[in-house]
């Protein structure tokens, strides 16, 4: 087994979460006295690494407590309406713990909402270890979540794979020196990039 330790990036890997995230941050900009954003817009920023997001949703430097208080307010009374899985996710980590791999999620989302989407989901129990944004001092595009992962399953570098949608998770695996996967069906479209859950399962078994 070449990978022991497999870990996913959560929005637009594993969960098609961009209704519920544009939502969200239109739910907190309300809150600001901001009008709401374009959602084809809000979507298309969503990984964009050369932003400062809270600069470029909510007009601030930095997110605070206030933002996030909103933000998950909103995503707990309506993610179970609004969040689905990718076709074929389910599967292919049921495929993967047969196998006997460690699995995990790196995700720049809050512990609160990221707990409630995988138990909602019913795939929480497929991971040994969750690391979320605020785990961390910094999150993806700096990889303090991946070298907590890695602390936590006592694995190294070179025994993981990384899968992600976005040049923020490319950059946080690069920076750990773990092995990176790309995919294309979640926020950001990259053409050399893995086009489907098939395509995925198929390079990993």
């Amino acid at each position: 087994m070449k990978h022991k330790l497999i870990i996913f990036d959560m929005d637009g890997t594993l969960v098609d979460s961009s209704f519920s995230i544009a939502n969200a941050i239109n739910y907190v900009r309300k809150n600001l006295g901001f009008e709401p954003m374009d959602y084809e817009y809000i979507v298309k920023h969503i990984n964009d690494h050369t932003i400062n997001p809270s600069q470029f949703f909510y007009y601030t430097k930095t997110f605070d407590k206030q933002h996030e208080k909103w933000f998950s307010e909103y995503y707990t009374n309506n993610h179970q309406k609004e969040l689905v899985l990718y076709e074929g996710i389910g599967m292919l980590l049921k495929k993967l713990k047969a196998k006997g791999h460690k699995l995990a999620v790196a995700t720049n989302a809050y512990r609160g909402s990221t707990l409630e989407s995988l138990i909602h989901l019913k795939i929480y129990e497929y991971f040994d270890t969750v690391a979320c944004y605020d785990d961390v001092p910094q999150g993806k595009p700096q990889p303090d979540m991946l070298f907590k992962i890695l602390r936590d399953m006592c694995l190294g570098a070179h025994e993981t794979l990384f899968i992600g949608d976005g040049p923020r998770d490319e950059m946080a695996s690069k920076k750990a020196g773990i092995e990176y996967m790309m995919v294309a069906w979640g926020f950001t479209k990259h053409h050399n990039a893995i086009k489907s859950v098939h395509e995925l399962e198929a390079l990993l078994f």
